[in-house]
């Protein structure tokens, strides 16, 4: 998870990402910002994201981004 929020504080340092629960509803994210969180998170954690998963579910939080990450690991 630590990893996870360096990455998003990388891209998007203005958020608080440890209590932020709406971050693509709350518009800190953009779909450009995710394009590259999904890059980054393929290329750290190896997996791959599919496209049925880019919603905003998976990406409204850290929390969430990091229960995809660890779904996509166990596939």
């Amino acid at each position: 998870m630590d990893k996870l929020i360096e990455i998003l504080e990388e891209l998007q340092p203005d958020v608080d990402y440890k209590t932020c629960e709406d971050l693509v509803d709350g518009r800190h994210l953009d779909s450009l910002t995710i394009l590259s969180l999904i890059s980054e998170i393929e290329n750290e954690f190896d997996v791959e994201v599919p496209t049925v998963e880019i919603i905003p579910a998976n990406f409204n939080s850290a929390k969430s981004i990091y229960a995809l990450i660890e779904r996509l690991k166990e596939e």
